[in-house]
């Protein structure tokens, strides 16, 4: 089987597209990912989004799909946030031996894949190597002069328009681990009524960081359904502040579903690789 090589499918025109072949065409022949040796790949393409404000400029985003045809609205879509400093390539190869958890962030793309559902997996800036706006404090207060916020609103036009394939935009869903995970929180904050389920993973409230979490008096009426994956000894990401938003959703009347882990730190759990496809295949 091929793997880790790159088809130019398009350079001169924006979006600029790339895509990786994991043993298939990406619009679905044979399963969108394989292994080779030790190393998980699936295959996808990468766009570069032209994002207008605040200042002109490009952004990438990163799109897999199913095995098969799509349905006539287009695939169930998972917008997965990458944390901070790591690009979201990781989430598309990956071995073992990489760093949080890598190996089975990429064993969850697989699965949401297999189960049907498209995967988008966008960049913060500079390549992956730095985190989402969402509670840097000029903008978690302020968030429509965000960067990140018109960069969101360019993925989401882009999937209503079809620039990224046949994807189905009344069939969203929002997950991420650390700074993806803030920004996981800030769709139900700031995009109301546009996700169906989130998955909310070593992070908390949108506008929290690390051991600093302040929770408002409320928390959107329409938030959608939310798991939770944690690990109990993450330092990082204090398991307390996962606590504290899970609390008021469920005081809220939110459904709820919380996993934990003992003795795992800041890393993508291995219980996500199941638990992601089934929490948001319950809310189809």
């Amino acid at each position: 089987m091929r793997l880790g090589w790159l088809i130019v499918l398009s350079a001169a025109c924006a979006p600029m597209m790339t895509a990786v072949d994991a043993g298939q065409s990406i619009d679905g022949g044979a399963l969108p990912c394989a292994v080779e040796g030790e190393r998980l790949s699936c295959a996808h393409r990468t766009f570069e989004v032209a994002v207008a404000q605040p200042l002109p400029l490009t952004r990438v985003v990163h799109v897999g799909v199913p095995r098969g045809v799509a349905p006539s609205s287009g695939w169930p879509t998972v917008f997965l946030f990458q944390g901070s400093l790591y690009s979201a390539q990781l989430s598309w190869s990956a071995v073992p031996a990489d760093p949080i958890g890598a190996f089975w962030q990429t064993s969850t793309v697989a699965s949401l894949l297999d189960a049907g559902f498209a995967v988008v997996t966008p960049e913060v800036r500079y390549g992956g190597t730095t985190y989402w706006d969402t509670n840097v404090p000029q903008w978690s207060i302020m968030w429509s002069n965000a960067p990140d916020h018109h960069f969101m609103v360019a993925l989401l036009d882009g999937v209503s328009a079809g620039t990224f394939g046949p994807l189905d935009g009344t069939k969203l869903y929002a997950g991420g681990i650390s700074s993806g995970g803030y920004m996981t929180s800030r769709m139900a904050l700031s995009y109301p009524g546009r996700f169906k389920a989130l998955a909310v993973h070593s992070a908390s409230w949108a506008t929290c960081g690390g051991p600093i979490c302040v929770l408002p008096d409320s928390l959107p009426a329409d938030h959608p359904p939310t798991l939770f994956l944690h690990g109990e000894s993450d330092a990082v990401v204090p398991i307390g502040t996962m606590r504290a938003y899970e609390t008021k959703l469920m005081g809220q009347g939110v459904e709820v579903k919380t996993v934990t882990v003992a003795g795992k730190g800041h890393e993508w759990l291995e219980v996500g690789v199941t638990g992601l496809p089934a929490f948001f295949a319950a809310h189809r």
